[in-house]
């Protein structure tokens, strides 16, 4: 069946959804924090995973920043 095709002669265009794909990662967190999205899972029904993920996706359309500012070092 191969003969049937030439591969080169293809144009390959970009995937329309390769924004909205989601790679997977390692972080640590506090398990405080886990402890928090966990009980906020079983409030709402969605997997804590995707809590984390929406909340994270909410900051970065909103420019939400950490403050990172805990006092001038002596």
């Amino acid at each position: 069946m191969r003969d049937n095709y030439d591969i080169s002669k293809l144009s390959p265009r970009e995937n329309p959804y390769g924004e909205k794909l989601k790679r997977q990662i390692t972080i640590n967190l506090r398990t405080t924090t886990i402890d928090y999205f966990k009980d906020l899972a079983e409030e709402t029904g969605i997997p804590y995973q995707n809590l984390i993920d929406l909340y994270l996706d909410d900051c970065v359309k909103k420019g939400i920043k950490p403050d990172i500012n805990w006092g001038n070092p002596a």
